[in-house]
């Protein structure tokens, strides 16, 4: 049986919360220095990369709970220094999303979520702002992965998407996450 709409968001959510954890856990092999060092990327280190994707987390999940945060989430652009700051900070942000996601509806994908910019107020259907979201971390993960790659650390792999086949390759990662096959998959 294909999997409905609403799931798809929901592996989606999960999906974005397994690569970060790839992309942070493969960061653990940098020194703090190689972790700050200046590198070629829209926000130029991995330092700084990551921390953006925290950071528009933190604006659009806290607008997608009903929050009113707005542009005070990147008023520090750099919130957690090191990785054993961020790698917490982000997988608890993503259980947030994750926890949004697993409380879709065919109907909340309807919904209009208001965002707070400060001089006006935005107003996104539901479906099309969690789109955009994880459009935005996959772009940065990207750049994050093209850094990693000046690194004598090996860039994790971050465009699969939950293959079948591939299951047993995952598991480890999986386990650290507290995840079965059969909860990515889940209606």
């Amino acid at each position: 049986m294909p999997a409905g709409l609403v799931q798809t968001y929901r592996a989606f959510a999960r999906n974005n919360a397994w690569a970060n954890h790839r992309l942070l856990t493969a960061c653990a092999g940098l020194s703090q220095a190689e972790f700050e060092a200046r590198r070629t990327g829209f926000f130029p280190s991995l330092q700084r990369t990551p921390n953006h994707i925290y950071v528009i987390d933190l604006f659009y999940v806290d607008a997608l709970e009903g929050g009113w945060l707005g542009p005070r989430a990147w008023q520090n652009e750099v919130p957690h220094g090191s990785l054993s700051e961020l790698k917490p900070a982000q997988a608890a942000m993503d259980k947030r999303l994750l926890a949004i996601c697993d409380a879709l509806t065919p109907e909340r994908l309807d919904d209009s979520v208001r965002i707070n910019r400060d001089t006006r107020v935005q107003t996104e259907r539901r479906d099309r702002l969690l789109m955009h979201l994880f459009q935005h971390q996959i772009h940065h993960r990207g750049q994050a992965h093209a850094m990693m790659s000046e690194t004598a650390v090996a860039p994790p792999q971050l465009d699969e998407f939950f293959a079948e086949g591939e299951a047993p390759l995952r598991a480890a990662e999986f386990a650290d996450l507290g995840w079965t096959e059969e909860i990515v998959w889940k209606s």
